[in-house]
C-alpha cells in the first residue's frame, strides 16, 4: 500500500515519489478504507484473507484482523468507526469490532457466486448489502447488525450481470446503487420502519460506467442545492464525468440568500 501527497494547488508534474509504503500482506491488496474519525488510521484487505489496521503516521501495522476464511469483497465502517462490516467469497456478512478484531455477528449473505458489497446505514444499527441470488438476479438486502441470520428485507433489482456498489449519504439518508457496466444510478430513501428502503428515482445515461468515486461533502455546491456528486469513469473513452445530484427548490429565496 502506497500513500501519495497531492499539493493544494493540484499536480503540476508527474508524481514519482510516495510518502509512505506499507508492507504486510503476503498477497495482493484488494481494498482500502480510511477510518472515519481516527486520524491516520487506514484499513487494507488482501487476498491473504487478512485485514491490516495501519497507523500511516508511523508506517506500521497496529492490528491484524484474522477472522475470514475466504477472499474479502468489501469493508464498511459505521459512522463513528467502532464497527466494521465485511462481505467475503464464503457468502457471509460479518460485523467486526476492529479494536479487538473479533466477530460480533455473522450470517449468510446473498447466495450468488459473484461479489457482494455492504455499507452501514448511518447510526440506525442496520447494514445494506448488494449481491446476487442463486439465479443470478441482482439484489439488495437490509440487515439488523445484531442479528444477521436473516435480512429484514431483500428485494430484486434486475437481472443484469454487473456488480452493484452502494453509496450511503449520512446527511440525507439516501443510498445510491450503481452497477458496474450500467449507465444508470438508482437512489433510495432509507427510513426506520419497514420496508426500510423506498425507491425514489434513477439517473439515466447511455454511457456505461467502469467505476465511480464521490466528492466529500465539503466540496459539494450547496448554493446550487447539490447534495451529492459522483465522478464517473467511462468504459471506453477514458473520460471522468462529474454527475451532480441536485434537489431543486420551489422558491428562489434559498439560492438568493447564499
Amino acid at each position: 500500500v502506497k500513500l501519495w501527497h497531492i499539493p493544494d494547488g493540484g499536480l503540476s508534474m508527474h508524481l514519482t515519489d510516495w510518502l509512505v509504503e506499507l508492507h504486510g500482506h503476503k498477497r495482493r491488496v484488494a481494498y482500502i478504507e480510511w477510518h472515519p474519525t481516527a486520524e491516520n488510521i487506514l484499513l487494507s484487505a488482501g487476498f491473504d484473507y487478512l485485514i491490516f489496521v495501519w497507523d500511516v503516521g508511523k508506517g506500521e501495522a497496529v492490528k491484524v484482523i484474522d477472522c475470514h476464511t475466504d477472499v474479502i469483497y468489501c469493508m464498511s465502517f459505521n459512522r463513528d468507526g467502532s464497527l466494521l462490516a465485511t462481505t467475503s467469497k464464503d457468502k457471509k456478512l460479518r460485523v467486526i469490532e476492529p479494536r479487538r478484531g473479533i466477530v460480533l455477528s455473522e450470517g449468510p449473505c446473498h447466495l450468488g457466486t459473484k461479489a457482494s458489497k455492504c455499507t452501514f446505514l448511518g447510526s440506525q444499527g442496520k447494514v445494506l448489502t448488494t449481491g446476487f441470488s442463486r439465479y443470478s438476479d441482482r439484489q439488495y438486502a437490509v440487515w439488523d447488525q445484531h442479528d444477521l441470520d436473516k435480512p429484514l428485507v431483500c428485494e430484486t433489482i434486475d437481472s443484469s450481470s454487473g456488480v452493484v456498489f452502494p453509496y450511503y449519504d449520512y446527511d440525507t439518508n439516501m443510498v445510491y446503487l450503481a452497477g458496474k457496466g450500467d449507465g444508470n444510478i438508482r437512489y433510495y430513501e432509507v427510513v426506520d420502519e419497514a420496508p426500510y428502503v423506498h425507491f425514489l428515482n434513477q439517473f439515466l445515461s447511455g454511457n456505461p460506467q467502469r467505476g465511480l468515486g464521490f466528492m466529500p461533502k465539503r466540496g459539494v455546491n450547496t448554493a446550487a442545492c447539490e447534495v451529492f456528486r459522483f465522478y464517473k469513469l467511462h468504459t471506453s473513452r477514458g473520460l471522468c464525468e462529474p454527475i451532480s445530484m441536485i434537489v431543486p427548490r420551489k422558491s428562489d429565496c434559498f439560492q438568493g440568500l447564499m
